[in-house]
């Protein structure tokens, strides 16, 4: 890696690369398969040490993604980018939490990583060729919060305030810009 500043060019690169890492995010959270797609090139593999494939085999395993993982939330941190002509290599630390269906009782489990993408650019665009996660720790929480007490001993005013996998309130929030 290299120390040194890049050139004024660079910020756009990053820029473009860190709004691709949030999209795949918020697909994976919202099981959007074309957010998800819109940042992976067609050719593009992923291994997670769990699951290795090609961009269609983990299309189809992430959406809609297991029945058991109810709920999930990846929280992304600093982002290493390291642009070299049409290529990048980035390090992205993650956070990422999941709330489990254990049958008698919801589970809620935490683990932190970093995902190594290699970006390529190609007709203007800068999407995933290859994906690798590598993992740093993991917590199990235990058993999840009951929602349907509200929050610290007061109930919600309405039932949108709680997040799921699949078509929560952040579904309608998207959609107003465009019902203007």
């Amino acid at each position: 890696m290299n120390d040194h500043p890049r050139d004024a060019a660079a910020p756009s690169v990053g820029e473009h690369i860190r709004d691709r890492l949030a999209r795949i995010a918020r697909g994976e959270d919202r099981r959007d398969a074309e957010l998800i797609r819109s940042c992976f090139w067609p050719d593009a593999t992923v291994d997670f040490g769990i699951f290795a494939g090609s961009f269609d085999d983990y299309l189809a395993w992430v959406v809609p993604g297991a029945a058991a993982v109810i709920l999930t939330q990846h929280v992304l941190g600093q982002t290493l980018i390291e642009p070299a002509g049409a290529i990048a290599l980035a390090e992205t630390h993650v956070t990422a939490y999941h709330r489990v269906d254990a049958g008698a009782e919801h589970r809620d489990l935490m683990l932190g990583g970093r995902y190594l993408d290699r970006f390529e650019q190609r007709g203007g665009s800068w999407r995933v060729v290859r994906r690798t996660m590598l993992y740093d720790w993991t917590r199990d929480l235990g058993v999840s919060a009951d929602w349907s007490h509200g929050l610290l001993g007061t109930t919600f005013s309405a039932g949108h305030f709680t997040g799921r996998a699949d078509g929560d309130h952040s579904v309608a929030f998207f959609e107003m810009p465009k019902a203007r």
